[in-house]
């Protein structure tokens, strides 16, 4: 059995009446702010392939100011965000923070420039993404899944011993991105799950039950719960396991007189 059979292509789907609420959104931004945004995009479970029937509309963009905004000695805030409205989560980053970021560089800001959801996208926009795939991912981006994937997995496992499947794939992801980053020499990992996961040659073992659970969460609600899965739950941490033991610094030996 091939991938393709096990793990079917993820195709994300964003309802017109919400485009429209969105689209809504940045133009008020826009007109309030005095700004221009360059390029909107989907982020979080919908874009990245595991949402669930209630998951928050994750809306980010990357923003410009006029020319003397930037000339000014007084340096102004270079975050919007807009109070989340039922499940609408919007805000931005202004261009100048987002090149500094590109040149560390920051995980988040690449996955942005990959996602498969487009709500606004500019002719500079290109400019950044051609800019971003020239950037190796390297130890920052393999300390920043492994932070965030250990600390979703401490809170994925309930008292009772079941599993919160969106604590899980929260937890899964940077576990496999990980992974991605271990077996590919350069890129950067691919921000949609199943993606991810063909790079990884993971066994059918493996495949099957992230299957399952990619069912299961597609169809419950953002809190649900279920058993535990070993087969996953090992590969959760055998990766973790792996990035701590080539990414974290190595104590220094004893000096003996």
């Amino acid at each position: 059995m091939n991938f393709d059979e096990i793990m079917p292509d993820y195709v994300p789907e964003i309802a017109p009446d919400v485009r429209r609420e969105v689209m809504a959104s940045l133009h008020r931004i826009e007109q309030e702010h005095e700004v221009e945004i360059l390029f909107a995009v989907e982020s979080g479970s919908r874009a990245w392939g595991f949402p669930s029937p209630d998951s928050d509309y994750d809306v980010r963009f990357i923003y410009r100011h006029r020319l003397d905004w930037y000339l000014s000695l007084k340096p102004g805030r270079d975050v919007i965000e807009l109070p989340i409205s039922d499940d609408l989560d919007v805000n931005g980053w202004d261009l100048r923070k987002v090149l500094n970021l590109l040149t560390k560089p920051n995980p988040t800001l690449l996955e942005w420039l990959v996602s498969p959801v487009r709500y606004l996208w500019r002719e500079e926009a290109d400019e950044l993404a051609a800019f971003a795939r020239q950037i190796e991912a390297g130890l920052s981006c393999q300390l920043h899944y492994l932070n965030l994937g250990r600390n979703s997995w401490k809170r994925a496992v309930n008292d009772d011993g079941s599993t919160r499947y969106k604590r899980l794939f929260y937890a899964l992801r940077p576990a496999v991105a990980l992974r991605w980053m271990r077996l590919h020499e350069s890129g950067q990992p691919p921000m949609n799950f199943q993606a991810l996961c063909q790079g990884c040659d993971l066994p059918t073992a493996v495949l099957k039950p992230i299957r399952e659970l990619l069912h299961l969460k597609s169809r419950s609600r953002e809190q649900q719960s279920g058993p535990s899965i070993p087969a996953v739950n090992e590969l959760i941490e055998a990766e973790f396991a792996h990035a701590e033991a080539m990414t974290l610094p190595k104590p220094e030996q004893a000096v003996h007189e």
